[in-house]
Order: structure tokens, then C-alpha cells, then sequence
């Protein structure tokens, strides 16, 4: 039946892979049930001011930033399910620890143990995905788990939203609990997960150093950062943007959002299938060009009534959505595959970074660029879209993984 469904929405076959699915999901409603509440949480609970509570998050952050290069040498030499199993540990750990958190020191602490845990998961998740997929369905794997994350993420915002409704400490804890216990059975059902490639007690063959100088990836990572920085686009810019600059209603964001949910969670699959045959460096250069229209549809709606703003808005994020479900899967794939298997963790490590360093500097600078309305803001993505269209086009003559054609088909045996 499940295998059934996900044919139907252009999805690959679970097959025995279904408790890694499972788990997949799982952790993703407990963090969408957190997400929205996370800095709400400190300030309940706490007697933190909102000032010190975005310091500890933005000091954990920035602690944690390194970890994702040496999580993926960890990666390489102890297998990727270890590190995995590692990362949902670390996060468990940290949520249950925020129960009894109530200092600043206390808080920052523990933030920078979720943080490690986090960039542990995310640092060994492509490994998994590549290692129980099959060349030529990758961009279906990574599409499919990206989809099935994003609706997680949806239904735990609605869990959070009775939270925030009730208020009270019981409320918030019993979020932070749920998370918690989430990353428990995730991390039961990842042992089912299979062991990964790993060098063992030596370090693979190259090391850092083949990673640093294979240009081809360089250009790839500056391509993935590029994407990245527009992926921030919808959480940090719009909302703001929106209700600030446009002064627009609050259900407008909530709108987007739902757009977003429900395209990628039933349409990411069907766009998938919809490439095949294509070569992937022009759906990168495609991605980035339907980022770029959608960043000058929205600075459209500076000059309009909040009538037809609103309009506008939603036809945007439409566009913009349709650009994440194009490039998403796409560097996904062309990410674990362009990266020689000994050294897989060290080169999707940096992936990871790309990811990490976009969720740093992106709140500051969007938040910089509104300061003077939305013109800047919009003008400043749109530059860099065409940016990531003009890298992409490169990396089409560079990276020989570039150049395939999606197959959405496997073609080898896998583990």
C-alpha cells in the first residue's frame, strides 16, 4: 500500500528501508513541533530577557560551526550510521537537559550540544541516503525524504500552535519532552539503518587534502551556497517582509508557508519524475533563474494596495517554491555522487557548512537590507540568483556529474 502511494506521487519504492523513513518522519514532527517555539520556550520558562535568549542561540551556533568538518572525517572513518546514531543522542540529550535549564550559561551549553547533534545528523544523513539508494534514483531519494521532512515540519508546527494557544510552563515542557522523546525512537528505528563504508581506525586515503583541491567540488560548494542562502529566504525574509514592510495581515505568512508545505510535500516527487531526461546543470541553472523571477515578483508588490499585495505575495512564494522543488533533490544527488566514496563525509561535510554558514549570516543581513525597505533586500537575492545561474552553468563543464542526465532509474545494486 505505502509503496503503492509513493509510486503514485512520483516517489521511489520505501521497500526495506521503511523504519529509516519512519524514523525520518518522526524526528521531523518533534522539530517542527519545537521550531516555532524555540526562542518562546526560554522566555516561559526562563527569566531570560529576548535579548540574552538570541545571544545563547546565536553564540551555540557559532560554537558549533566547526563541527561540521570534523564530524565528516568522523564520517569517514567510523561509518555514517555511527555519527547518525550520534547526532539523534546529542539532540535527545540537549532537550531533556532544557527541562531543568534555566541560566544563561545553561542555555548556551545545552544549545551547543543540540547544535553538534544536529550538524552530526545532517552531516551523515547524505551518506545514508546515498548508500541505501541506487545511481539513478537519487534525486527521487533525496526529493522524496525532503518532502516527507517538510511535511513533518508542518504537523508539528500545528502541534506547537496548540502550545503557544494554552501558555503555560506545563505546555512548553510537554513540547520539549515530545521533542525529546521523538529523537529517542528516531533512534531506535536509525539501528535498523545499515552500516555504512568506513576506513576504520586509519584515515582514508587523501584526507583533507584531496577535498580541499578538487576544484570542480569547490565550484559545486559555492553553487549549494548560493541555493542555500535563497532557501533563507523563506523563513527570515518574508515574514518579515510582509508584515513590516508591506503591512500586510499575519494570516499572509501563515498562507505562504501552507503553499510551501503543501507543494513540496505533494509535488516534489511529481517535479522529480518531470526531469527525467534532463541534464542536471540546466535544472540548476533553472532553479536558480525561477528563484530570481520569483524575487522580482515579490518586490512587485512593494508598489500595490495590501489587496493586491497580498495577491502578489502568494503568486511569488508559488514561484519560489516551485524553484526549491527544482534544485532541492537535484544538488542533493549531484552532491553525494560527485564525492568519492572513502571520502563521501568529508566532502558532504562541507555541503553541510554551506547550510550552516547561509543560517548564520542570512537573519543578520536580510534583516540589514529591510532596514531600508524591501527594494534592497530583493534586488540583493535576485543579484545573487543569477549568481548561482551563471556557477551552475560553469559546473556543467567542470563536473562530469554535472552533466548527466537525471534517470530517476536505478542502475546498481546498493546495501
Amino acid at each position: 500500500m505505502l509503496d503503492h502511494l509513493t509510486d503514485r506521487l512520483g516517489f521511489p519504492s520505501v521497500g526495506r528501508h521503511r523504519r529509516f523513513v519512519a524514523a525520518i518522519a518522526i524526528d521531523a514532527v518533534g522539530s517542527g513541533v519545537f521550531m516555532p517555539v524555540s526562542m518562546l520556550f526560554f522566555l516561559v520558562t526562563t527569566d531570560l530577557t529576548l535579548v540574552q535568549v538570541g545571544a545563547a542561540i546565536s553564540i551555540a551556533s557559532a560554537l558549533a560551526l566547526p563541527a561540521g568538518p570534523l564530524l565528516g572525517g568522523m564520517v569517514d572513518r567510523y561509518g555514517a550510521k555511527r555519527v547518525l546514531l550520534a547526532g539523534n543522542a546529542l539532540q535527545m540529550v540537549g532537550f531533556l537537559a532544557y527541562l531543568g535549564t534555566d541560566s544563561f550559561v545553561g542555555v548556551t551549553l545545552w544549545t551547543v550540544v543540540v547544535a553538534i547533534g544536529r550538524t552530526a545528523f545532517w552531516g551523515s544523513y547524505g551518506n545514508i541516503v546515498a548508500a541505501i539508494s541506487q545511481p539513478g534514483e537519487r534525486e527521487k531519494w533525496f526529493g522524496f525524504l525532503g518532502a516527507l521532512r517538510n511535511v513533518g515540519f508542518a504537523l508539528g508546527g500545528l502541534l506547537s500552535g496548540v502550545a503557544i494557544t494554552i501558555g503555560t510552563d506545563t505546555a512548553y515542557l510537554a513540547v520539549v519532552l515530545a521533542n525529546a522523546v521523538s529523537y529517542g525512537v528516531a533512534f531506535l528505528l536509525l539501528l535498523a539503518v545499515p552500516p555504512t563504508p568506513s576506513a576504520g581506525h586509519r584515515s582514508p586515503e587523501g584526507g583533507w587534502g584531496t577535498v580541499l583541491r578538487d576544484r570542480p567540488y569547490r565550484l559545486l560548494w559555492v553553487t549549494q551556497l548560493a541555493y542555500s542562502t535563497a532557501m533563507m529566504v523563506l523563513n527570515f525574509a518574508l515574514p518579515i517582509y510582509a508584515v513590516t514592510v508591506l503591512g500586510l495581515p499575519g494570516w499572509v505568512t501563515g498562507a505562504v508557508f501552507t503553499i510551501n508545505t503543501v507543494m513540496v510535500g505533494f509535488g516534489q516527487g511529481l517535479v522529480v519524475r518531470g526531469l527525467t531526461g534532463h541534464r542536471r546543470w540546466r535544472v540548476l541553472v533553472l532553479t536558480n533563474l525561477v528563484f530570481a523571477a520569483s524575487f522580482i515578483v515579490m518586490l512587485g508588490a512593494s508598489a500595490l494596495s495590501v489587496g493586491l499585495a497580498t495577491v502578489v505575495l502568494l503568486v511569488g512564494s508559488v514561484v519560489y517554491t516551485f524553484g526549491e522543488l527544482l534544485g532541492g533533490p537535484v544538488l542533493g544527488a549531484l552532491s553525494a555522487e560527485a564525492a568519492p566514496e572513502a571520502l563521501r563525509g568529508r566532502y558532504l561535510s562541507l555541503i553541510q557548512l554551506a547550510w550552516n554558514l547561509a543560517s548564520t549570516v542570512a537573519p543578520l543581513a536580510f534583516a540589514w537590507l529591510l532596514e531600508g525597505g524591501g527594494g534592497a533586500l530583493w534586488l540583493a537575492v535576485t543579484a545573487l540568483a543569477l549568481g548561482g545561474a551563471a556557477l551552475a552553468s560553469r559546473l556543467g563543464r567542470v563536473l562530469p556529474h554535472a552533466a548527466q542526465r537525471i534517470a530517476n532509474r536505478a542502475t546498481v545494486a546498493v546495501l
